[in-house]
């Protein structure tokens, strides 16, 4: 990278100020290899580097107009965006590492559920209290023993149309309880 001479600088920065997106092609093809070389050095990591790097550009042009070449120069501005960018995004990855913990070999064998455990069944079993015996007989043949409608008709001897009437009776009872 060849730092620019103040002159050339100045007429870069003016040419950025008009928005001519050819003196945003001109910095970023001049001043890309230094900036990805401070992002990887914060990152280590090649595609997260070239990430950083693209929204580091985009930042650049848009927060453009509020460049104060008072302030500093301007290879040290978008240097400034583009280390920012790189803590800002190892920071949300830690973030994201510490919310989320794989589940390891060991820690599965402390939670397993017992043999019997049906996640499907959770509280079926007390919902069926609430009801008379032919309807928790007709339930626990659909939910429990997973007949399908046709098919417990047949189990239970009756007909289908009256499989499906207490089903729907039986729903809206158990709705009313539950609440």
């Amino acid at each position: 990278m060849k730092i620019l001479e103040k002159e050339t600088e100045n007429q870069l920065i003016n040419r950025l100020y008009a928005r001519d997106e050819t003196a945003m092609t001109y910095f970023y093809t001049n001043y890309k290899k230094a900036l990805y070389a401070t992002i990887w050095r914060i990152v280590k990591q090649d595609e997260l580097a070239e990430d950083i790097l693209q929204e580091c550009m985009l930042k650049f042009w848009l927060a453009f107009p509020t460049y104060d070449s008072s302030k500093g120069r301007l290879f040290t501005w978008a240097l400034n965006i583009g280390r920012n960018l790189a803590i800002d995004r190892l920071r949300q990855l830690r973030l994201d590492a510490q919310r989320t913990h794989p589940l390891t070999t060991e820690l599965a064998a402390t939670l397993r559920a017992t043999p019997s455990f049906n996640p499907d069944h959770i509280g079926v079993r007390d919902w069926l209290a609430l009801l008379n015996s032919s309807d928790r007989q007709l339930l626990e043949t659909l939910y429990l023993k997973g007949f399908t409608h046709t098919e417990a008709a047949e189990e239970l001897q009756l007909p289908l149309g009256t499989v499906k009437s207490r089903i729907g009776r039986i729903i809206r009872t158990l709705g009313l309880a539950i609440r």
